[in-house]
Order: structure tokens, then sequence, then C-alpha cells
């Protein structure tokens, strides 16, 4: 795991698969998904305060895969929207993706990731909600990658945290592997109207400046 400093209170936590992302205020941490199940001893060795939450974007195994060990030896309190909670708590499956064309070869490649042991789901959020780290994190609904996918706003730093909705690999472009790319495109537009200097993301590279553009770029790009 690499520990790359985005800003001053973000940290990116980056795996071989995805990445996950440390908020600091004060002495309180936030961290942001939590990559697949063997990924808990290396989140651990980067936190150096209380690790007060964990808000998951969505359900996949390189999100959700070291959340119930983390929570368990931190009391953390986990956060997901209601729809991915019972996928993350292991009451039923996730929906697959339905693979693009240009898709179906890098799928094919794809190491298989380790299950997601069951998580349990604290509070359950909705588009709209203010959490309690960055000076008010507002949940944006971003459906289409999976169902409940959440984005995170944070408007006083100007930061977005979008999870699998969007990548940063090689451009900025709508994620791949989504379960409904109409709504993944309609979701790419709402988070391009937002506000926000900085972007991180699942899999790529932070945009610690002029995200807000590159955001525009890629929602005009799609169709």
């Amino acid at each position: 795991m690499d520990v790359i400093e985005v800003l001053p209170k973000l940290r990116m936590l980056r795996f071989p698969v995805g990445s996950a992302y440390l908020w600091r205020d004060g002495d309180e941490l936030t961290l942001i998904d939590t990559g697949t199940a063997e990924c808990a001893a290396e989140i651990e060795g980067a936190l150096d305060d209380e690790l007060r939450r964990i808000v998951l974007t969505h359900w996949h195994e390189d999100h959700t895969g070291s959340a119930a060990e983390l929570a368990a030896r931190h009391g953390a309190e986990v956060l997901a929207h209601r729809l991915e909670a019972p996928v993350i708590q292991g009451e039923v499956a996730g929906t697959p993706p339905v693979l693009e064309e240009f898709e179906v070869p890098i799928w094919a490649t794809l190491p298989r990731l380790p299950v997601a042991p069951p998580c349990l789901v604290d509070r359950e959020v909705e588009d709209g909600d203010v959490l309690e780290f960055g000076g008010g994190a507002v949940v944006v609904a971003v459906p289409g990658h999976t169902d409940g996918s959440i984005a995170l706003h944070l408007p006083g730093p100007s930061v977005l945290f979008t999870g699998d909705a969007v990548a940063n690999v090689g451009q900025t472009m709508l994620g791949v592997f989504n379960t409904d790319r109409p709504r993944a495109i309609e979701s790419l537009h709402r988070m391009a109207k937002l506000e926000a200097d900085t972007a991180v993301f699942g899999h790529g590279d932070p945009l610690v400046h002029g995200a807000a553009a590159a955001l525009q770029e890629a929602a005009t790009a799609v169709r």
C-alpha cells in the first residue's frame, strides 16, 4: 500500500486494486472505503489518530473488504446508502454489472477479489444527508455503477470523493462496469455541476486542482 498526501487533511491509500482515503479533522479520522479483505493491517498502519467513521461509497469487494475488521477493532461507525446496506451486511447478493462490448475483454483479465466479510451498517444515508466531517460532507446519490453508489462533496474545502462513479486513469472518465450505464451517465453530469477543485477516485490518480473542469469535460464526452 502506498500512502500519498493529496492535501494537508487528505491522504490517499493506494492498493494493488483501487484506493481508499483518510480525511483528518483535528484528532479524528474518517475513512472513505476500505480496500479488499486483506487490507486492514496496512490501513491500520496509516492510522495516527482515532478512526471515528467509515463511509462506504458502494458494496463492491475492493471498497468494503476490510470494513468489518476495522470497525470491530476501532469501534468506528459504518455508513452507506440504504440500497447498499443489505449487500454490505451479507443479506442479499449484489447486482452484477452489465458489460459494454469494450469492457468484456477487460473484465476477463481482472483478478478475482476475496469476498468481503459481512459488515454491519450503523447508519444508512440518503442523498442530501450531511455527515460530520470535512466541515459538512454532503452525500450525493450517484446511481449507475451500483444502485446505491454515493459520492461525497465537501463544499468548504472544495473536495469530491467520487467512488467508482468516475475514474481518472489516463483521463477523467465515466467509471466502468456499471449496472445501469444511462443512470451512470446522469450521475456523471450531476457531479460535473458541483464546485470541486479537488477530486479523488476509487481508481486512478487524484486531481488536486481543476477537478470541476475535468468532470465537465468528461461529462461532455460521454454518451
